[in-house]
């Protein structure tokens, strides 16, 4: 389907700006240079931490301890191990020293130190990890071992790279999540309406609105972060701004850079994942409609009636971030939508370089379709005509298969709907096909009764079991892997 993968790795996590070196005593250490000698006693020094007084550590471990010597010694007086000669005669000595002569009794006491031991060694060590685990997850204690086994799970799952823009793309990084957490969300920055577009025009920096989207939906802690980050003022200046906007513009101008903003917060939020903007030069959306009339502006185009012939970035010649290019190219799968066609999907597939990029990677790119045309963008858009769209922007080789919507949707949440212009999008796997794209249809309709979007967890599941079906059996060489896939899809 595709050549082969290149050598691209993601992202190698974010080195320490020298100007946080006044936040701690540790991030002092941190920025030394860290020579062999150096290192070598940084090590010490740590090893050393573990004796310190209070960890409530030490006791569990020597009690580990013991019950391995427990072990050793009862195995010894129990099987008579020509190999332990010291230790057997020892143990003899001792035995005919208190009971006066080695018998079964005796050798069954033997198997019971070797049991006391293995307690010992249980207790110590079940004791000792909880006791870590209660400073570093307060009140998870017990569960240390699911967390740990579900952590390891979405360790060794796909590498995804999903991109868009909008509420469609945090849906699907929400369904995602729960499968792999090596995911890699690359966002358009062409936002200039709302909190957003504010923020662009007074501070100069980027669209922080759907950045900001895709970072709570891959929080491990999302429903604070969700009140959190989504609340918006309600008065004075900062009026209509959303906490977690301001929070990225201030990290923004902190640091001098967009994505070292992004990758700070980042830390805070403790994602699964990562998040890039598909650029970082700044640009502007131009459309340009079939009656001859040009709008710029994504605000601008959303609300414009009319067919769009042609769209494109303009300065045209905008830079990925490498980090962007590398992540696509050592994909396993690469995502386009669910968004906006034109205004949150291909922008980011203007951005030089990107089309190019993904013709290239070996994993396979699956276009998710809306479920809803979006008035002024795609009026009486089927999912052949979104397609082709996409095909003449960024050529024929960028997607390798559709997912569409089959639905059935209530009246009165159609006819709402019909009021603004908007209608469910056509299947069409005739039209995809003819364009050698791999057509499939399934029902993602969350059931809300205000809003039609795709069920995260409908969307997620698909997804990976369409991941399963395009990768190639040559390249399923991780078993485990798939399998742990397959049941996750069976349990969700």
């Amino acid at each position: 389907m595709r050549r082969k993968r290149g050598e691209g790795i993601l992202a190698d996590k974010p080195t320490l700006d020298p100007s946080m070196a006044a936040k701690s005593i540790d991030d002092k250490s941190l920025l030394d240079p860290l020579t062999p000698e150096k290192g070598r006693r940084e090590r010490w020094r740590n090893a050393l931490k573990w004796l310190f007084p209070g960890l409530g550590v030490k006791r569990y471990f020597t009690l580990a301890i013991l019950g391995i010597l427990l072990v050793i010694l009862g195995l010894v007086v129990f099987g008579s191990w020509e190999l332990l000669n010291f230790l057997e005669d020892t143990a003899r000595k001792m035995t005919a020293y208190t009971v006066g002569q080695w018998t079964n009794w005796v050798r069954i006491m033997g198997l019971g130190v070797v049991v006391l031991g293995l307690f010992f060694l249980y207790r110590g060590f079940t004791r000792g990890i909880k006791s870590v685990m209660s400073v570093l997850l307060p009140g998870k204690e017990e569960r240390v071992v699911d967390m740990m086994y579900y952590r390891r799970n979405l360790q060794r799952g796909p590498r995804v790279v999903v991109i868009g823009g909008g509420t469609g793309l945090s849906a699907l990084l929400r369904g995602l999540k729960a499968y792999t957490s090596n995911l890699t969300a690359i966002v358009t920055v062409g936002d200039d309406g709302g909190s957003s577009g504010r923020l662009r025009r007074e501070l100069g920096v980027h669209p922080p609105g759907d950045v900001r989207n895709c970072m709570v939906a891959l929080s491990e802690r999302e429903d604070l972060i969700t009140d959190l980050f989504s609340y918006r003022f309600g008065s004075g200046t900062l009026e209509g701004h959303s906490l977690g906007n301001l929070l990225i513009a201030g990290m923004t101008q902190r640091y001098g850079d967009f994505q070292k903003g992004i990758e700070h917060v980042g830390k805070l939020l403790d994602l699964n994942g990562r998040v890039y903007p598909s650029t970082l030069d700044p640009m502007t959306l131009t459309a340009s409609f079939a009656d001859g009339r040009s709008v710029d502006g994504e605000s601008a185009i959303r609300s414009t009636r009319g067919h769009i012939k042609k769209l494109q970035l303009n300065p045209t010649a905008c830079r990925p971030l490498p980090e962007v290019v590398q992540a696509i190219a050592g994909a396993d799968l690469i995502v386009l939508g669910p968004g906006s066609l034109y205004t949150s999907v291909m922008p980011n597939l203007l951005v030089e370089g990107l089309p190019e990029a993904i013709s290239e990677a070996q994993a396979p790119c699956i276009y998710v379709s809306n479920i809803m045309t979006e008035p002024g963008e795609t009026d009486e858009y089927t999912v052949g005509d979104h397609l082709s769209a996409i095909r003449e922007h960024c050529g024929p080789q960028v997607i390798d298969a559709v997912l569409a919507a089959s639905e059935v949707i209530p009246e009165a949440v159609l006819e709402r709907y019909r009021e603004q212009g908007s209608v469910p999008v056509k299947g069409d796997r005739e039209g995809v096909e003819k364009m050698g794209v791999t057509y499939y249809e399934k029902s993602f309709y969350a059931g809300n009764d205000e809003v039609v979007r795709h069920d995260p967890q409908k969307l997620g599941r698909e997804l990976i079991r369409l991941y399963l079906i395009l990768k190639p059996i040559e390249e399923q060489t991780d078993i485990v892997t798939a399998f742990l896939l397959t049941q996750r899809i069976k349990k969700i």
